[in-house]
């Protein structure tokens, strides 16, 4: 089953929070619209993609836009992963025997992206590392942001426009 696509409706998602407490998405989505970023830890392509979410991340403060790691990974490996690659937004933990949420969504490859919009219908589903995915989540963030410049990418910077998860 692929990962679900754009147009359909978000699965609810209720997953412990790391360092404590609970993401809901349907709470969330009363605040505005939601990024979850699927990842795993020994994934090369996470690895590569989880900087530039973060770098929106940091540019995000004044936007509605809330960016959730959804990690298929326990809490001591999630944890040391982000120290590692500097992720500070919020992460939610799927149960790694089961990977409940993951099934729920389809997930076929990580890192997946969807951005949910507040009625709760996913607005992109993204399978693997597209630059111009991200991109649109930084443009997402300057629309909601009256137009602020957020930038995913520094000038110069080689990155690739797709690898595969």
């Amino acid at each position: 089953m692929p990962a679900l696509s754009s147009g359909k409706r978000a699965p609810d998602v209720s997953l412990p929070l790391l360092g404590g407490g609970k993401f809901d998405l349907a709470a969330a989505l009363k605040r505005g619209p939601v990024l979850l970023v699927f990842f795993k830890i020994s994934c090369p392509v996470c690895q590569m993609a989880l900087p530039y979410i973060e770098r929106i991340h940091k540019q995000a403060s004044t936007s509605k836009l809330q960016i959730v790691g959804v990690s298929q990974n326990d809490a001591k490996q999630t944890t040391e992963f982000n120290k590692e690659y500097g992720v500070t937004f919020p992460v939610a933990l799927d149960d790694p025997d089961r990977y409940a949420v993951s099934n729920a969504y389809g997930l076929t490859n990580v890192p997946t992206l969807f951005l949910i919009g507040t009625g709760g219908t996913i607005e992109m589903s993204s399978v693997g590392w597209s630059r111009a995915d991200v991109q649109s989540v930084a443009d997402a963030v300057a629309a909601e942001d009256a137009g602020k410049r957020v930038t995913a990418f520094n000038p110069g910077e080689d990155v690739p426009a797709f690898k595969a998860g």
